[in-house]
């Protein structure tokens, strides 16, 4: 214990805490609730990571020492967790010993690798048409129903036999039923083994019944875990983010709860920051690279909306998914033509798949 401190108010997704020492830095995690502000006059302002129902005033609150530190390693493969990195599948504790905290910088730019190079999928569609980089960011856009989740099994599997690559998959502001719905597809297609630790991927969920400081903070909780495998096993990581803009709709709540003065169409003023912060530690370096796909829902179907036009920024490529082509029963139902790649170049791909490609849209 580094200190006590007790709960002066609890407003929706906040906590209100008085210190009986120095107050606390930012970003350590109160059992549970990370800082975010210091109002002054020796209140803390906290993020609530779970549900507030039955907090009291003066309610004597731990200081854990530390911001909040979550599993990382082979381990966490075939498991679910949640924003914290407790275990939420029933299947008792994950054990590990290695342990690491959720906000972190983005690598160093002598760390990063410079080399353009494709990710093969697999998926033939991908690859030609609108190739993924590896290191690189996706925008996967489709409604209800289109294959979105085929897609993402798909990608798994092949990463996982092709490059003997982890994948990590983050549920940001979802909903439960789909969640679970992933988690028992993949135990049936042998994605998640059960039986032994041949699994190929680690599930982080925070829903849309959470708080928003889970919403808002599961995403870098996912990162974190592919992070791990990145850096310390020198993998080629796929991590999936479904849906990015919830992680924007979560930093929104969080920020009006805090007294911030909204910006644009009432999202926080942060809004570049915090989606650039994120985005800077997805990214290849020279012992590995952690390759993201990440559904993008458009509010009202408005692409000048601030939340997708933020993301628009930091991808590399879109894959598009028609519902169109969905009921002519051909899957992966990816639109040739308004898919689109950064590294759709010749000097990259090379002159003769550039051809192709182009001859084939």
């Amino acid at each position: 214990l580094v200190g006590r401190v007790a709960v002066a108010s609890a407003s929706g997704a906040l906590r209100g805490l008085t210190p009986s020492a120095s107050l606390p830095p930012a970003q350590l995690l109160l059992r549970a609730a990370p800082t975010a502000v210091h109002p002054g006059e020796s209140t803390v302002r906290t993020i609530a990571m779970d549900g507030t129902e039955g907090l009291v005033r003066g309610q004597k609150v731990l200081d854990s020492g530390a911001p909040i530190k979550i599993p990382v390693g082979p381990e966490t493969l075939g498991r679910i967790m949640n924003v914290i990195g407790e275990p939420i599948d029933e299947r008792g504790p994950i054990k590990t010993k290695q342990f690491a905290p959720i906000h972190a910088e983005a690598p160093e730019f002598m760390e990063m690798s410079v080399e353009q190079e494709i990710l093969v999928t697999g998926i033939k569609v991908v690859d030609l048409l609108a190739p993924y980089a590896k290191g690189g960011k996706i925008g996967l856009f489709g409604g209800a129903g289109v294959g979105k989740t085929v897609l993402i099994m798909e990608l798994i599997n092949n990463v996982a036999k092709a490059h003997g690559g982890y994948s990590v998959f983050a549920g940001v502001g979802e909903r439960t039923r789909e969640g679970n719905d992933l988690y028992h597809e993949m135990i049936e297609s042998g994605v998640i083994n059960l039986k032994d630790a041949t699994s190929k991927v680690a599930l982080v969920y925070g829903q849309m019944n959470e708080p928003p400081g889970a919403r808002a903070r599961v995403a870098l909780t996912g990162l974190t875990v592919a992070e791990y495998f990145r850096d310390q096993e020198g993998q080629d990581v796929l991590l999936f983010i479904d849906n990015i803009f919830r992680f924007t709709q979560a930093g929104s709540e969080v920020s009006a709860l805090l007294g911030r003065i909204p910006s644009a169409v009432g999202y926080q003023p942060t809004l570049a920051t915090d989606m650039g912060t994120m985005q800077e530690r997805i990214t290849t370096t020279k012992k590995g690279s952690i390759t993201s796909v990440q559904a993008i829902y458009v509010p009202a179907d408005d692409l000048t909306d601030p939340a997708p036009a933020t993301t628009f920024a930091h991808l590399d490529a879109t894959t598009v998914l028609s519902r169109a082509i969905a009921e002519l029963g051909i899957y992966p139902a990816v639109d040739p033509l308004d898919s689109t790649s950064r590294i759709m170049d010749p000097n990259i791909v090379g002159s003769e798949h550039y051809d192709v490609a182009r001859g084939v849209q």
